[in-house]
């Protein structure tokens, strides 16, 4: 049976599970995720509702199903009925009823559709409450009830057996190569004993190859001892994105053996912002002990090199610009000064949108919604605002440096006619390299 043909069957088993099976799911889901930190999470919540004046989906519609702390609702029910100090007070005065499979359904779309995982309410919440994760904890149980939007089950599926989310007939790695030869950039491949080990996003070898060259490129230029691995290239973790957890780790496990495999004392994530939260900060923790190597963000590795002389750029002409702060790099990884050295190194004239750094908004797609078909009128909602923000800066030259952030933009170009193209900082970097090639490793 093809890998296609099973996961069909897959699916339509997970369609056809009872509405009590699912139930008996998202309570098991949602029993292994409940903690001391869970519980005082949602224990410490005083139904403010500031955190929707920090919710894109909210500030769009108005509409108070799409506040951040409802739409883990079912998490907190089962919480208080099941585990809390008065459940059996809750469940004896019926304050808390049993989660249904209705609830369910219908919170699958607040949870999916509706949830950048974003972490701007945790920012805003008074009570310091990181909504998103518990957001992701509710994504986890969703996933136990069969209720992962059918785009991101599939694509985890995908990755979980091959270590690619589409079931492509030509792997990455030929991918990655014909991308060197159509660039003129050599690609190292499978190497062993380096010192850092190079990831791309999925985004990048299907959307923006000239990213991935400009990756090889930017190395190459510094002499740093480094490789792609031909069973660990893609740096998006959709266990992530669909709420699987033990899919999560085992993608993540690939990628970390991968390093192991080739020595690796750095592993370098692309232009990819919920790769860097699935890599930098939770796969320790499903490794079950420390990562042998560090993982850092491409313009974190760069802007190092730049401040330790090693890495020298060019004036970049891109008139007056602006720059997009990807949610997952500066809110939950503080990657906020490192896109702006690089940029002021390359006398890049910067207009901040009046939302930037750690209270920027996002760009609608992250989470894995913008892998979402049903989600996109929504989605389209929501991202206006971040246009418009975009256009007040009257910037002629758009950047980012997450290439999810980059394809939720270009769709948004082509649905609004939007006049802008988003562009890549690493693209931008490796098109204004000066100087001689350098030795990083």
């Amino acid at each position: 049976m093809s890998i296609t043909a099973t996961l069909s069957a897959n699916l339509a088993l997970e369609e056809a599970r009872s509405p009590e099976a699912r139930v008996a799911g998202a309570m098991r889901g949602f029993a292994l995720e409940i903690g001391a930190l869970s519980a005082f999470r949602m224990e410490s919540c005083i139904h403010c509702g500031i955190c929707a004046d920090a919710c894109h989906f909210y500030i769009a519609t108005e509409d108070p199903q799409y506040t951040p702390i409802w739409k883990v609702e079912p998490f907190k029910q089962a919480y208080k009925r099941e585990s809390s100090a008065f459940a059996p007070v809750f469940r004896w005065l019926g304050l808390k009823k049993k989660v249904t499979a209705d609830e369910l359904e219908h919170w699958q779309y607040l949870l999916f559709d509706s949830c950048n995982m974003c972490g701007r309410c945790s920012l805003i919440c008074p009570m310091g409450i990181d909504v998103s994760a518990l957001i992701e904890q509710a994504r986890h149980a969703m996933f136990e009830a069969g209720l992962a939007p059918t785009e991101l089950y599939e694509k985890a599926a995908n990755q979980k057996r091959t270590g690619q989310p589409e079931d492509s007939a030509e792997p990455y790695r030929d991918k990655l190569l014909a991308i060197g030869r159509e660039f003129g950039v050599e690609i190292p491949l499978d190497k062993s004993d380096v010192e850092v080990m190079l990831t791309v996003p999925r985004t990048d070898i299907e959307h923006y190859p000239k990213a991935v060259a400009a990756l090889a490129r930017v190395m190459q230029h510094l002499g740093v001892s480094c490789t792609f691995r031909s069973d660990g290239l893609v740096a998006e973790n959709y266990g992530y994105y669909a709420g699987g957890k033990e899919w999560q780790r085992q993608i993540s496990l690939r990628l970390i053996d991968e390093a192991l495999a080739c020595k690796a004392k750095l592993l370098i994530v692309p232009e990819c912002g919920h790769a860097y939260t699935a890599l930098r900060w939770e796969a320790a923790d499903l490794y079950g002990k420390p990562l042998p190597f560090k993982v850092r963000h491409v313009t974190e590795f760069l802007a190092e090199q730049l401040q330790l002389g090693k890495l020298t750029l060019r004036t970049a002409e891109t008139g007056a610009t602006t720059f997009h702060d990807p949610c997952q790099l500066v809110r939950k990884g503080g990657v906020t000064n490192a896109p702006r050295t690089l940029m002021k190194a390359m006398g890049v004239e910067l207009h901040e949108m009046k939302n930037h750094g750690a209270f920027s908004f996002c760009c609608g797609g992250g989470g894995g919604v913008v892998d979402i078909q049903r989600a996109a009128p929504l989605r389209y909602r929501a991202m206006e605002n971040k246009l418009r923000e975009v256009d007040d800066t009257g910037a002629s030259t758009f950047i980012t440096s997450c290439s999810d952030c980059r394809r939720t933009f270009d769709d948004a170009r082509s649905h609004f006619n939007w006049e802008k193209t988003p562009r890549s900082l690493l693209e931008l970097v490796a098109d204004n390299l000066a100087g001689t090639a350098g030795n990083a490793a």
